[in-house]
């Protein structure tokens, strides 16, 4: 086989889901080998609530990065969801009012992030962090620092590990999850929407040229990472059992890492979705493996800080991030 032969299968296996699938598959391998009870169905199940509140979180962020931005408003915004969710509940407004109050409330201060960034060409990672601690500081206040509430009965078994339903057994969080997956998959690759989020990532000017509005995508994008992560803090009330305006802190870094892991390029234009929710599979896998092996919570943040910056210099090799960063 020839060099450039050579060079072009590597570019191949580098830029499609194989390398993160084929990650993903050997930290499955050898935690099963390594430790008792990893490959059990339980297990399994947990993995995969824990990676469906990383997915549903790192949904807006994906798309957020794909148009060519970043949110760090997620883990904020999860936080303050949880809050004003558990609120609502607890003074007794019906459960679908609550669900829309949070959600709405988080969509629309995603919103004002696209806006004031687009508007204003400031950097959404500025941005988005001063607007979320903002947030969920307000909330924080509003709670005098202790925040009371819980989910209903119907939440906590929808995110219940122990939980199972449909032909196959899986939690209802992760056939939400599953079902959320393919539709986000479809907006990507057959809508107008889909199309002219990869254009605005691809190429900022070309997408103007041709009609694109960007202020309009930017409000609109960072709208639905503020859905989805108020959505996550609805429903990490049910996972958690009391309210907390931190409970979205490990998501600051756990939704980049999963576009990272995935290989969504972080400069815009390249990946998806579906390479995000790969991504955040490997990641729990990898946590858990090392929990498993009695690794240290600290240490498991340096090897997944490790891993990041491997894969990154991996997908960096590509002349156009190259260029760019």
């Amino acid at each position: 086989m020839s060099t450039a032969t050579m060079t072009l299968a590597a570019r191949r296996f580098r830029d499609s889901m194989a390398m993160p699938l084929a990650l993903g598959l050997i930290l499955f391998v050898v935690g099963a080998y390594l430790i008792d009870g990893f490959a059990s169905v339980r297990t399994v199940k947990a993995v995969l609530v824990l990676a469906s509140f990383v997915g549903l979180a790192s949904i807006g962020q994906t798309l957020v990065i794909v148009m060519g931005g970043i949110d760090l408003s997620v883990p904020f915004l999860v936080g303050f969801a949880n809050v004003v969710a558990a609120k609502g509940f607890e003074a007794g407004l019906p459960d679908p009012m609550v669900i829309i109050i949070a959600v709405g409330l988080t969509a629309s201060i995603g919103a004002l992030n696209g806006f004031l960034s687009r508007r204003f060409g400031v950097h959404p990672l500025i941005i988005t962090l001063g607007v979320g601690t903002t947030a969920v500081a307000a909330v924080l206040w509003w709670t005098a620092g202790f925040p009371t509430g819980s989910a209903p009965d119907w939440v906590t078994g929808f995110v219940s590990i122990g939980a199972s339903t449909g032909p196959i057994e899986l939690p209802p969080m992760v056939l939400f999850w599953a079902v959320l997956t393919v539709c986000i998959v479809i907006v990507e690759r057959s809508t107008v929407y889909g199309r002219r989020l990869f254009a605005l990532g691809s190429n900022p000017r070309s997408a103007e040229i041709a009609l694109v509005r960007p202020l309009r995508m930017w409000v609109a994008t960072f709208a639905v990472s503020g859905a989805f992560a108020g959505l996550t803090g609805v429903l990490f009330l049910g996972f958690t059992g009391s309210a907390s305006g931190t409970v979205g802190d490990p998501l600051l870094f756990q939704t980049i890492a999963a576009v990272v892991v995935g290989g969504t390029s972080l400069i815009g234009g390249l990946g998806g979705y579906a390479r995000t929710v790969v991504g955040a599979i490997v990641l729990i896998l990898l946590s858990t493996l090392l929990l498993g092996l009695g690794v240290s919570s600290s240490l498991i943040q340096v090897a997944l800080g490790a891993l990041i910056i491997v894969l990154v210099s991996v997908y960096g090799r590509e002349a156009r991030m190259r260029d760019r960063i």
